[in-house]
């Protein structure tokens, strides 16, 4: 059948798009309203929400589906859809019961397992009070988003992308909603709120899910566990996957317990993180999720050629968007941080009744520098979701376990390394150390496999994007440096001045970008299906 990756990957990005752009309201209201250092509801929500978050971006956005993704097309293709949803019930079956236990001992055991995620407020009675109480009302979330991600994969397998896509949408709309509602009140009971709303929003991704599954005839059945071959296989393969799909989560924990040691250090870089991950959404998790089926699917079917051709043209185009996303976020980090999260925040927070953005200027300061940091690691990160996928899509689950294990000790030892140097700085110098590290194991393996072979026209294509991605960041620089000549033109608003900037260099890369032939339209029209 005739698609286009960029076609299917405009689908995945533009409702992670939207989804991202709620999730800036999202972050803005909260930064407005509990703001960072100085507050522990702050530090104490955001960590307690790190481990069901980490949970939904494995089992929702790469590990889970990752597994589950290449068995179901092979049940599909090898014997019929009947035969796949029989595979799938088996593993809902056994979704249900490990979520159950596991719930139940978080929610029994939450204090052990705050001090997992940080152990720094061991020494905080308040911070770790908070945090114990919001991981019992969030935790559950995990288990909502384990069945998305297990509807999702099965959507996803058949070429259906866009509920999945869609549902992350409902978390930021009941957030948003849930801190609107009690904006005016104290932080204690905004981060309440949250913490509910977090638990409503992952209820109401699952029920949008169910809805998109039963119109596509895919509905599953609740039946007892069973150790079906096809199960074995998902765990043989799903254990590994789980590890190496997962290690930038991992990281993110292992960051957020070292963070947890210095005050306002969780909540800068949640809001740091919050940034980057954009990009990383919109170009390497959309990515992921349409290559991965398209590999396989060729890979199945024999065409070796089609998979390679696939997987060279998915690294042309995470990096013709990943180089100038990095770009931006290195040339302009404090202005990023100073125009969304004071200045927007606080025409946000005015409008509900909160006065002034509690975000202050150490944490423009601390954000900024986390974010800085971040932008060199995050073609790594793009890279990443996009060669994984060519290992998953082959049912090889172990490369990516391997290389992950070896990225995680990376990012600990220089984490736990550097702190006493430079503070929680060190978080995101360890998680761009490792990114890369992984990234490099990643491309050398499928290189020496004869997999990804972009040639010397794509990499002439690759220098080209660099150059004009350094381009633009030096013209964001200079713009940055005469905003003021601007800003009165544009009611004195500096978030106002970032979009419209924002989007004249974006347009003026990609106009280069085809010009110069770093992009050439060829390359943008569909292309068989593999």
């Amino acid at each position: 059948m005739a698609s286009s990756i960029l076609k299917s990957m405009a689908t995945v990005s533009g409702f992670t798009m939207v989804s991202r752009v709620l999730g800036f309201a999202r972050q803005m209201l909260l930064a407005g309203v509990i703001g960072a250092s100085g507050n522990p509801v702050a530090d104490a929500f955001w960590a307690a929400f790190r481990l069901p978050n980490m949970f939904r971006r494995l089992l929702a956005e790469g590990a889970f589906q990752a597994a589950f993704v290449p068995l179901f097309q092979g049940q599909q293709v090898e014997e019929d859809l009947t035969a796949a949803r029989e595979f799938a019930e088996d593993i809902l079956a056994w979704l249900v019961f490990i979520l159950t236990g596991l719930t139940a001992l978080v929610m029994i055991f939450a204090p052990a397992f705050v001090t997992l995620i940080a152990t720094g407020f061991r020494d905080d009675p308040e911070r770790f009070g908070l945090a114990t109480l919001y991981t019992r009302i969030m935790f559950p979330y995990l288990a909502c988003m384990s069945l998305v991600g297990l509807y999702g994969g099965m959507l996803n397998a058949l070429h259906r992308f866009a509920a999945a896509a869609a549902a992350p949408l409902l978390l930021n709309v009941c957030l948003i909603g849930g801190v609107l509602l009690f904006a005016h009140e104290e932080a204690p009971v905004i981060g309440y709120a949250a913490a509910w709303s977090v638990m409503a929003g992952g209820v109401a991704q699952l029920l949008a899910l169910l809805i998109a599954a039963r119109r596509s005839k895919l509905l599953l059945r609740l039946r007892l566990p069973r150790f079906s071959p096809a199960a074995r296989r998902m765990v043989v393969l799903g254990t590994p996957g789980f590890i190496g799909a997962g290690a930038l989560q991992v990281n993110s924990i292992v960051g957020t317990n070292i963070a947890s040691r210095q005050d306002g250090a969780v909540s800068w870089l949640i809001y740091a993180d919050q940034l980057y991950q954009l990009p990383l959404a919109i170009i390497g998790i959309a990515l992921g999720v349409v290559l991965m089926p398209a590999i396989s699917r060729a890979v199945k079917s024999g065409d070796e050629t089609g998979a390679r051709r696939t997987l060279n043209r998915g690294v042309e185009t995470a990096l013709l968007f990943a180089l100038p996303a990095a770009a931006a976020l290195i040339a302009m980090p404090g202005f990023l941080c100073s125009a969304l999260f004071q200045d927007m925040a606080t025409d946000a927070t005015r409008l509900v009744g909160a006065g002034e953005s509690r975000f202050n200027d150490t944490d423009v300061a601390m954000t900024g520098s986390a974010l800085f940091i971040y932008g060199f690691g995050l073609p790594a990160f793009v890279m990443q979701k996009v060669l994984a996928a060519a290992f998953f899509a082959r049912e090889d689950t172990r490369t990516p376990m391997t290389f992950a294990l070896v990225a995680i000790a990376i990012n600990a030892a220089i984490s736990i390394a550097l702190f006493p140097v430079i503070g929680f700085l060190s978080v995101p110098v360890g998680t761009v150390s490792a990114a890369w590290t992984e990234v490099s194991l990643l491309a050398g393996r499928l290189s020496r496999r004869g997999v990804l072979r972009p040639g010397s026209q794509a990499a002439g294509r690759i220098l080209r994007m660099g150059t004009l991605a350094a381009m633009m960041g030096a013209g964001l620089v200079l713009a940055i440096r005469n905003q003021d000549a601007v800003l009165p033109y544009l009611f004195g608003e500096s978030w106002i001045f970032l979009l419209l900037l924002t989007a004249l260099a974006a347009a003026s890369y990609l106009a280069l970008a085809v010009l110069s032939g770093a992009a050439p339209l060829r390359n943008l029209k569909p292309a068989r299906a593999v």
